[in-house]
């Protein structure tokens, strides 16, 4: 049987800490499985390129044999040309005094111009996930910025809020997290965002009924989940990195092979209405794929007044970011 075409696949921010947990994992099989070849298309700044040689070092002394070749590159061109997969890791962090407003506006000058360049140079099939930071508007702008690109294609990434409640679900009732499913996170990826437990399954029991704790679940647990990064940054020094990647290569496996029955996963895809949110918001929703890149936002969930009204603020924390960036939105 003739072997596949390798796949290119785009990092930026690509000799970061979260650009350097990620590429092993692709390099190794990771994302597309052990029979798929990948060019890797690495972007970085210009002070960034002597440590992204180094990576490259590494990723060479690393033998992987599913690695075709690596392309490193400050130019956005060069970057995305021909790549069916875009992970826009590299971002501007928040810095002390800076408003949310002007991160939004400082990252929008980074990622309208990689929309722009996606639209212009990658693969017809190609799909983008926003890892950096505050990623759903970050992709709001990029999508914006990219009408060629089918709105369908434009992922941010909540897996990591996903993966951690998933996590504090399984300790709670003393199982393996596998055995934790349908658990969604809706909204943005923020201290907003809201992991919802009453449509969650552990070992396929309402997780609200095996774990019959109402304090616990709409106290520690929900605050854990939000402000995990936080508590990650104080106790390390730095900013959750391997997690995120581990949570990138879920988001993308997800889409490439698609999803497990009755499961589901969380991204944040964009908004056509759906629970009454407003069309065009990159909005974290509960996901099934077909593993033929198509998805569906799943339907028919209920959510009681709790879980609404969690909704209704993370809703309007994500409009008013639209607001704050509406000058980037052609």
């Amino acid at each position: 049987m003739a072997a596949k075409p390798p796949i290119h696949v785009t990092v930026t921010g690509a000799a970061g800490q979260i650009g350097y947990a990620l590429l092993f994992r692709i390099a190794s099989g990771a994302l597309f499985g052990p029979d798929q070849r990948v060019v890797l298309r690495l972007l970085e700044i210009e002070p960034g390129m002597q440590a992204l040689e180094g990576v490259v070092m590494e990723i060479d002394d690393c033998a992987f044999p599913l690695v075709s070749d690596i392309v490193t590159t400050t130019d956005l061109d060069t970057a995305f040309d021909g790549t069916s997969w875009a992970l826009l890791v590299g971002s501007i962090p928040r810095k002390a005094g800076m408003e949310r407003g002007d991160l939004l506006t400082v990252n929008g000058g980074i990622f309208g111009p990689q929309g722009q360049a996606i639209a212009n140079n990658a693969a017809s099939d190609v799909r983008v996930l926003v890892v950096g930071n505050p990623c759903n508007t970050n992709c709001l702008i990029a999508r914006s910025s990219a009408p060629e690109v089918p709105a369908d294609r434009w992922f941010a990434m909540t897996r990591l809020d996903e993966n951690r409640a998933k996590t504090q679900l399984a300790q709670k009732a003393g199982v393996p997290v596998a055995s934790v499913t349908n658990l969604a996170i809706w909204g943005n990826h923020s201290a907003t965002q809201f992991p919802d437990v009453a449509n969650a399954r552990i070992d396929g029991k309402p997780a609200a009924e095996v774990i019959d704790d109402d304090g616990w679940l709409q106290g520690d647990f929900l605050t854990t989940v939000q402000k995990r990064g936080a508590a990650i940054i104080e106790a390390r020094g730095l900013s959750s990195a391997a997690s995120a990647a581990n949570a990138a290569i879920g988001s993308v496996a997800a889409i490439h092979n698609g999803t497990a029955g009755d499961d589901w996963t969380s991204l944040a895809v964009v908004s056509n209405g759906e629970y009454g949110v407003p069309q065009g918001l990159q909005f974290g929703f509960p996901i099934r794929a077909n593993g033929a890149g198509g998805w569906t936002v799943v339907e028919g969930l209920t959510h009681d007044e709790f879980a609404t009204e969690r909704i209704r603020v993370t809703t309007e924390e994500l409009a008013a970011e639209r607001d704050d960036v509406a000058a980037l939105l052609p």
